[in-house]
């Protein structure tokens, strides 16, 4: 994807936050910048602080610690969402998880110094104050929801909530990270993966 069209479709990948005017958004970008992420390549990693927010044009990315030597997948962002270690981002405080492309990743950058440009700059502060608050609620709402699933709801019903609202995480994640995410055993995954076909 040309830097262009990555734009273009950061552009209308916020609309759902902000819109902006062509005088606005021309400012805009000369604050924004293009980077390409290699698969397994890094967003954020613990200790080290995160200092850029990413919307992702293409690819995908895992959120993931790593406790007594095991990786444990928690989250993964697709294209058109934002990505970022957003309460290191905010604190300025070292990130406490890792962000790791699943696949060449391209992305659109906001670093924290140009986020503070254009919070100071009269014609996009008002905007861009909206576009942090909206994008500190988004990562709120993923929150609540993963810890709600986690709290009302089996293994198996998540999976199922997998297969009927996220197919490509199905289609594009190794098993293991999958069996992570949901907090079981890849064996475990497996069995209710065959009960599943057997019901079909």
């Amino acid at each position: 994807m040309e830097g262009q069209e990555a734009l273009a479709v950061f552009r209308k990948g916020i609309s759902k936050f902000i819109e902006f005017n062509e005088v606005e958004w021309s400012l805009v970008c000369q604050h924004l910048d293009l980077k390409k992420l290699r698969k397994k390549g890094f967003f954020a990693e613990p200790g080290v602080v995160c200092s850029e927010i990413g919307f992702i044009a293409t690819g995908s990315v895992r959120y993931f610690n790593v406790k007594d030597g095991e990786e444990i997948t928690g989250y993964f962002s697709f294209e058109n969402e934002l990505v970022s270690s957003y309460r290191s981002f905010l604190t300025r405080e070292p990130s406490l998880n890792y962000i790791q492309a699943l696949e060449d990743t391209q992305l659109v950058i906001i670093s924290y110094k140009n986020m503070q440009a254009m919070l100071a700059h009269p014609m996009l502060a008002y905007k861009m104050e909206r576009f942090g608050r909206l994008a500190a609620e988004y990562y709120l709402i993923c929150y609540e929801e993963r810890m709600s699933s986690f709290i009302t709801k089996t293994p198996e019903e998540r999976y199922l909530d997998l297969l009927n609202t996220g197919r490509e995480i199905i289609q594009r994640m190794p098993q293991h990270y999958i069996a992570h995410f949901l907090g079981i055993t890849p064996v475990s995954l497996s069995r209710i993966r065959r009960r599943i076909m057997r019901a079909a």
